[in-house]
């Protein structure tokens, strides 16, 4: 693995550990990561149609591996800007539906600049989608399904995860996530 892939997995880590995990956006993110369930890939590919060839390669690898439970890619060098990596992440939900990996797969987008549509951008409830770098998230539907059956109130965790990025406070959030690359 390259240093630079190391650097982007860390910082990847850390902020999966220091706000992902810590303030509970994703109750099930501890138990995944201790297990060491979950895939980190590193991308510096800033060519959609490679982009989007990653992505079924790693539908391929969760489709042979059963010990992966999820993974995240990881951009350093494509979809810098939020609006690209909305139309990014728009192919790749069309591309899963047409490799019939709809109800397999399920996709979760993050960005450094994710903003919910009719927020504002500074708005600390968008630090729930904010990561150091743009990625995606690259979720098996039986794992969901899982649980959502195991966890009381799953329909809760957004507004709950609204409401504790918003008592946190705009510096608090950023100062969160600006340390992760340091960590």
């Amino acid at each position: 693995m390259l240093d630079n892939d190391q650097q982007l997995i860390d910082a990847t880590q850390n902020w999966l550990k220091t706000i992902i995990i810590e303030y509970s956006i994703c109750p099930f993110a501890k138990r995944e990561l201790e297990r060491g369930s979950i895939r980190f890939v590193a991308s510096h590919d800033t060519d959609i149609e490679n982009c989007l060839s990653n992505l079924m390669l790693e539908c391929d690898r969760l489709n042979i591996e059963s010990s992966i439970e999820t993974t995240l890619l990881i951009y350093d060098k494509a979809f810098t800007s939020f609006d690209d990596y909305l139309d990014f992440v728009e192919l790749a939900e069309a591309l899963l539906i047409e490799q019939d990996y709809e109800g397999v797969y399920q996709l979760a987008s993050f960005h450094p600049d994710y903003y919910f549509e009719g927020a504002k951008q500074n708005d600390p409830a968008n630090y729930t989608n904010r990561s150091p770098y743009p990625m995606l998230h690259l979720l098996r539907e039986t794992s969901i399904d899982r649980a959502v059956d195991s966890y009381p109130h799953t329909e809760d965790i957004p507004q709950r995860n609204i409401e504790l990025m918003r008592e946190l406070g705009l510096a608090k959030v950023q100062a969160l996530l600006a340390a992760c690359y340091s960590m």
